[in-house]
């Protein structure tokens, strides 16, 4: 990796560690700056705009984290909803990166910008609907081979698997604790339960 690649994805990581603690609006350029020990120059040089970084956030390195723990397990499932359940218990319970007092980056993106910025609504709800698809297409598969009943509407299932996955993570900001997840979690095994 050159120098400059080096930077920039220095730049990135330190603030989207900034961002995930503290807030997207509340993270200064500055402190952005002062985090990665680069000048103001290299940072404006990497990124014309803070905009411009937060989404790149999102494009590299939420993304791809996105796709791999949200959706690859979902790609060659046979059981969506043992899939699902099990993908969910890990993020939610086993995760290192995702932390309970700081919920879900996507999500608290969303709530922070999605009202102010068409760009960053754009782009998280891509980012939304790779999911839902994955989730789509896996719980229709399901479907045809037996596992889940074949009246149920996969894009419902969907619907309601992201934003309760969603609302969780802003519930264990509020408690700071995970247990809630595991109140979650239990009854998501008793809705997957009456699907099949």
């Amino acid at each position: 990796m050159k120098k400059s690649e080096s930077t920039r994805l220095n730049i990135l990581q330190k603030a989207f560690n900034l961002i995930y603690t503290k807030g997207y609006q509340t993270t200064s350029v500055d402190e952005i700056i002062a985090t990665t020990q680069v000048t103001k120059g290299a940072f404006y040089y990497h990124f014309k705009t803070k905009d411009e970084m937060g989404l790149a956030i999102i494009n590299e390195l939420l993304q791809p984290a996105f796709a791999s723990s949200f959706i690859a397990p979902l790609q060659n499932s046979d059981d969506a909803l043992d899939t699902i359940y099990n993908m969910m218990h890990e993020i939610l319970m086993n995760n290192e990166i995702l932390k309970v007092e700081y919920g879900c980056p996507a999500s608290n993106l969303t709530q922070e910008m999605a009202p102010w910025n068409h760009t960053f609504t754009t782009t998280l709800n891509k980012l939304s609907k790779e999911w839902e698809n994955a989730l789509i297409a896996a719980i229709e598969k399901s479907k045809k081979n037996g596992k889940i009943k074949w009246d149920v509407n996969a894009k419902e299932i969907a619907v309601f698997i992201i934003s309760g996955y969603w609302g969780i993570r802003n519930l264990g900001k509020l408690e700071n604790n995970t247990s809630i997840y595991l109140v979650y979690l239990k009854q998501l095994k008793t809705y997957f339960d009456s699907l099949k």
